[in-house]
């Protein structure tokens, strides 16, 4: 009797911790997002020193810096042992099951000339499965939130795919790399298929933004041929949660940590990546 109320009191003390936990990783990751963005929104069109990385046009401006700073600070407040991955600061290693997957600004050449389509994007892995992410675009005031197994939302909203099967009445997005990729089925081929076809494709400049805007059905699908796993993070678990389907281009599992992607609201998904691997319709 005594070892099963002992266990029961333990059981309860665990659930009770993982709940705090939980509770303090999202509360953390709105706190850390919504910190950054107010960096970007405070020096939004304003004169801010802008260097350039590795590949033409590939920006990093100050207020990158500013923001990845401040969200730092959040994050090791909280949690000074976990795991750190940023665009700006790379790879901060900690023996830690959580990892913080951190673009301070996604949309940086967006940004630099003033162009409101632009975004923080963090998102939290466990043990190798993505569990939270948060997008915020501060000039639009949309905060896309998702929680592993729980949805995804739009400023407290839930949020789903389309409904379009076709490919040829789809919507599409997509982004170029700064080192263009002259290979087999380039971005640009691809592009071209698409666009021969009378398909809508935009190139909004934020690859967090259009996964998020795959998640609230807005675009049907997204491809991109070359991202590190800052830019589409947050973003993967978004469409996920939102009903969609996010793969490489190969169709297998997506993980971050490798170049390509295609998301889409699932019904299309095949038509694409037939498209993308080198067929015609």
């Amino acid at each position: 009797m005594l070892f099963a109320t002992a266990l029961i009191a333990y059981c309860f003390s665990y659930i009770k911790g993982l709940y705090y936990i939980c509770t303090m990783l999202q509360q953390t990751l709105i706190e850390a997002t919504r910190a950054g963005a107010a960096i970007m929104k405070e020096y939004f069109d304003k004169q801010f020193t802008i260097s350039n990385k590795e590949g033409v046009n590939n920006l990093v401006t100050e207020v990158d810096h500013k923001s990845e700073t401040v969200i730092f600070e959040i994050v090791k407040k909280n949690f000074p042992d976990h795991f750190i991955l940023s665009e700006e600061a790379g790879a901060i290693v900690q023996e830690s099951e959580y990892k913080w997957i951190i673009d301070p600004i996604d949309g940086t050449i967006n940004f630099a000339n003033s162009i409101p389509i632009c975004c923080v994007s963090i998102a939290v892995e466990k043990n190798g499965e993505m569990i939270l992410g948060a997008v915020y675009n501060p000039f639009i005031d949309e905060f896309f939130f998702a929680e592993k197994g729980k949805g995804a939302f739009l400023n407290d909203k839930k949020i789903q795919v389309s409904t379009k099967s076709n490919l040829q009445t789809s919507c599409l997005a997509t982004g170029f790399p700064y080192s263009y990729l002259d290979t087999l089925n380039s971005p640009l081929e691809v592009f071209e298929k698409l666009i021969r076809k009378a398909i809508p494709v935009r190139r909004c400049g934020s690859a967090a933004i259009d996964l998020c805007w795959v998640a609230a059905g807005r675009f049907d699908g997204f491809y991109e041929h070359k991202l590190q796993a800052w830019d589409s993070a947050a973003g993967w678990l978004m469409v996920e949660e939102a009903g969609g389907k996010v793969t490489d281009y190969k169709g297998q599992v997506y993980s971050p940590y490798q170049p390509n992607i295609l998301a889409t609201n699932g019904l299309i998904h095949e038509q694409l990546l037939h498209i993308i691997n080198g067929g015609n319709f």
